[in-house]
């Protein structure tokens, strides 16, 4: 008896390619995978083009040095300051002009929590992680130019710097609740282990 064939419905999923052709001769890019803004189903992806000239950790992570924890974590460290930072605000020219004088800014509860994890991230980091992730992060730095910074100019500063930054990055990751931290096993003790019985004695 012949076997019933079954109709299988090859849905290909169709990728859009919206990544430029011409791109600037000093471009640094990375593919990356990102939700279809235009999709009709939720889900679908498209492939883009993300630029990691001034960014060291999608530099990082684009080249498979990070983990997306770690990732996670440094993106998550940079929201915060970003949230946390209050600097000079843009003049505003359709406000009326009274005086000259800016009134002061309430805190928002977003930014207070914000300044409330930077602060724990710290304590977790230390005086030279803190330092070193604030380095990298918020101002942009390579390994390279954090060594010229402190003048610790040589390969072996640069690999000490970015294995360190890997080390901070797992740290904030285990503060931003993006990794959970490792039990080491215990040793069994000598009453704990059961000695083989002989049977027959």
């Amino acid at each position: 008896m012949a076997r019933a064939r079954r109709h299988k419905s090859h849905r290909i999923s169709k990728i859009h390619e919206r990544r430029p052709n011409d791109l600037p001769f000093n471009a640094e890019v990375a593919t990356i995978e990102v939700d279809d803004p235009l999709a009709l189903e939720p889900g679908e992806k498209i492939v883009a083009l993300r630029s990691i000239r001034n960014d060291p950790l999608g530099r990082l992570h684009s080249h498979r040095q990070i983990d997306d924890a770690q990732y996670r974590a440094g993106r998550a460290f940079q929201n915060d300051w970003e949230r946390a930072e209050r600097g000079p605000q843009a003049i505003d020219p359709s406000r009326e002009y009274v005086d000259g004088a800016q009134g002061r800014e309430p805190v928002t509860e977003g930014q207070r929590q914000a300044v409330l994890r930077l602060n724990r991230a710290e304590r977790e980091l230390g005086a030279d992680g803190a330092a070193i992730v604030h380095d990298i992060l918020v101002q942009g730095l390579t390994m390279e130019q954090v060594g010229l910074k402190r003048d610790l100019c040589s390969q072996r500063w640069n690999d000490y710097f970015a294995r360190r930054f890997r080390e901070c990055l797992d740290r904030l990751a285990l503060v931003y609740g993006f990794a959970t931290e490792r039990v080491p096993k215990r040793p069994l003790s000598a009453d704990a282990v059961r000695r083989p019985t002989i049977r027959g004695r």
